[in-house]
């Protein structure tokens, strides 16, 4: 039985919060290494995308459940993801137009258009700060049911010590990101304008030769990487609350999965995701209850790093993969 309480801790504590995790950081490395790949620039304006389109989504939800519509046990910002997403995407293409077109026209070293995201991302930071009702502080957006499976449940169907807990929000965020990913990867091998995406990633030059728009190749890049971003920040925002720093924060865990995996690569994306929010969950969980449950007793709460540390991990990983491997897992283009 001691095992069995110890597989239901790891699973409660470390299993199930660090897949939730890294799915959402899977979705938002995805967009990074996109935009990487065909655009060959570093957006540090991609944690902020997902700040001012999650507050777009946040801003609609209210709207509908004003009027009264909902999905019942499921969130209501699921029905208004899709307006967020193109509201976004929107003022995305407008800026790619007012200020990254313009570096993209002079074939401007990529550290010009990283200098220009940094700018676009502190104006996205302000907009959603400055956004009516949103503002700097924490604001919760959930509703329907909040357990599929709550710990009471769990210890009744079970007559285990331990507790088991799934959240609507982290089975939804599972579900969602495969999903979104079966999608993205058919969409970019069986689909013609994804094909083209591939081969302007590919060889620019060529791709132009074979009679590929690269303006449109752009414009689909932009709209699916800030669909990537909005539906991750969502999900985000869901599994534990909004605020627009955290976003800001997030932005060096996602660029951590992106390179982990293979900056360029969206296979490594996916990979780097979860490699890095599991080594964050276990480097930053206590293990004393677990050592116990098997036998071994410590004084000490067997944890490695404090919480307040865990983007410490993404650091570590990150230089570590850049000194060592600075092509990824998944050899993606060199960063």
């Amino acid at each position: 039985m001691d095992i069995l309480n110890a597989l239901v801790a790891i699973l409660n504590f470390v299993v199930i919060p660090a897949a939730s995790y890294g799915a959402q950081l899977a979705l938002g490395a995805l967009g990074v290494t996109l935009i990487y790949g065909i655009l060959r620039f570093s957006n540090f304006a991609h944690g902020d995308t997902m700040a001012f389109g999650t507050a777009l989504v946040i801003l609609v939800t209210w709207g509908l459940q004003a009027i009264g519509i909902s999905l019942g046990p499921l969130p209501t910002a699921l029905l208004a993801l899709p307006i967020g997403i193109a509201l976004c995407a929107v003022f995305v293409l407008a800026t790619d137009r007012v200020v990254y077109r313009f570096y993209r026209r002079k074939r401007s070293d990529p550290i010009i258009l990283v200098m220009a995201s940094v700018g676009v991302m502190f104006i996205m930071n302000g907009l959603t700060r400055m956004t009516p009702k949103i503002g700097v502080n924490e604001v919760r957006f959930d509703d329907g049911a909040r357990f599929l499976i709550s710990v009471q449940e769990f210890k009744a169907w079970t007559g285990l010590n331990e507790g088991l807990a799934l959240r609507v929000s982290q089975a939804l965020t599972l579900v969602v990101t495969a999903l979104a990913c079966w999608a993205l990867f058919r969409f970019l091998n069986r689909s013609r304008a994804g094909k083209a995406m591939r081969a302007y990633s590919d060889n620019e030059d060529l791709a132009l030769l074979s009679g590929i728009d690269p303006e449109r190749v752009v414009r689909l890049t932009w709209i699916i990487a800030t669909a990537l971003a909005v539906t991750a920040g969502t999900l985000y925002g869901l599994d534990k609350s909004f605020k627009a720093f955290n976003y800001f924060q997030i932005l060096l865990p996602i660029f951590a999965a992106a390179i982990v995996g293979g900056l360029g690569n969206p296979l490594g994306a996916v990979a780097g995701g979860f490699i890095v929010a599991f080594s964050e969950v276990a480097v930053t969980y206590p293990w004393k209850k677990i050592a116990a449950y098997l036998g071994f007793q410590s004084d000490g709460m067997l944890q490695l790093l404090s919480t307040e540390y865990k983007f410490a991990v993404s650091f570590v990983i990150l230089i570590v993969v850049l000194l060592f491997r600075p092509t990824g897992l998944f050899r993606g283009k060199s960063v």
